[in-house]
């Protein structure tokens, strides 16, 4: 097979409607807008949330209590699985796991999962570890610090 033989599988790729192509497509002169209005101009219609001129819902509810989303901490998850590429032995720490690619972002740290199982002796250094993640790596003979 070579790639200029490459298709896309029948019925994934759909032709575009094209509206306003005259009476006989029936999509024709008014192109589905119907007559005059708001929403027929270009650039017609209303903002989400517009609710004709009465209040809206948004602006009515109250704004009430506190939510610490603003402050709550964001971890990059690894599981235990993750850790099984690196050497016996080895130091691992946030840095050396996005150097790695095993994290994209470090976020506000790393917290390391219990799912998965781990063979090897390792070091981990993390902002926080689950129960069975912790203790896992020992039973691995390895050693957990906090950071």
């Amino acid at each position: 097979m070579e790639l200029n033989e490459l298709k896309p599988q029948e019925g994934t790729n759909k032709k575009a409607f094209r509206k306003g192509r005259g009476h006989a497509t029936g999509n024709g002169k008014t192109s589905g807008r119907g007559h005059k209005g708001q929403n027929s101009r270009s650039g017609g219609g209303t903002r989400p949330g517009f609710e004709g001129g009465q209040m809206p819902l948004y602006r009515v509810v109250p704004k009430r209590g506190f939510t610490n989303s603003r402050f709550k901490k964001v971890y990059a998850e690894i599981d235990l699985d993750d850790l099984n590429g690196f050497d016996d032995e080895a130091v691992v720490t946030a840095e050396i796991l996005l150097e790695k690619g095993v994290v994209s972002k470090l976020k506000d740290g790393v917290v390391v999962l219990g799912n998965g199982s781990i063979d090897k002796n390792l070091t981990v250094k993390a902002s926080r570890f689950t129960k069975t993640a912790r203790e896992k790596i020992e039973a691995a003979g390895g050693k957990v610090e906090v950071i």
